[in-house]
């Protein structure tokens, strides 16, 4: 059973800084891009960052450039988010994604929640002001 599971959210002030971690089970994925998206209440789901299966490739929304660093580790099977300088508007459900076959990475493809078919359950991030 292919699984993606995600750690490293919690509470942090302002200004502060949270690493998230998606670790995959079941299959490798090392071919194949992945990507992080997140969920605020009362809003629609949206691209945060993408990552090609090298990892020489990525995109972020405009939103967090400069801030965030999405990664992998292919011979962990992980990728990472790695956020600074945090803002209240970051305050949402981080869930990570990967797509199942194998593609000539685009941005504007992997921007996309529909180019994704397996998902992680979530992880809280809360950023107080």
């Amino acid at each position: 059973q292919v699984q993606l599971g995600e750690s490293g959210g919690g509470l942090v002030q302002v200004g502060g800084s949270l690493r998230l971690s998606c670790a995959a089970s079941g299959r490798t994925f090392s071919r194949n891009a992945m990507g992080w998206f997140r969920q605020a209440p009362g809003k629609e789901r949206e691209f945060v960052a993408t990552i090609s299966w090298s990892g020489g490739s990525t995109y972020y929304a405009d939103s967090v450039k400069g801030r965030f660093t999405i990664s992998r580790d292919n011979a962990k099977n992980t990728v990472y988010l790695q956020m600074n300088s945090l803002k209240p508007e970051d305050t949402a459900v981080y869930t990570c994604a990967a797509d199942s076959s194998s593609r000539f990475w685009r941005s504007s493809y992997y921007s996309s929640h529909t180019s994704y078919d397996y998902w992680g359950q979530g992880t809280q991030v809360t950023v107080s002001s």
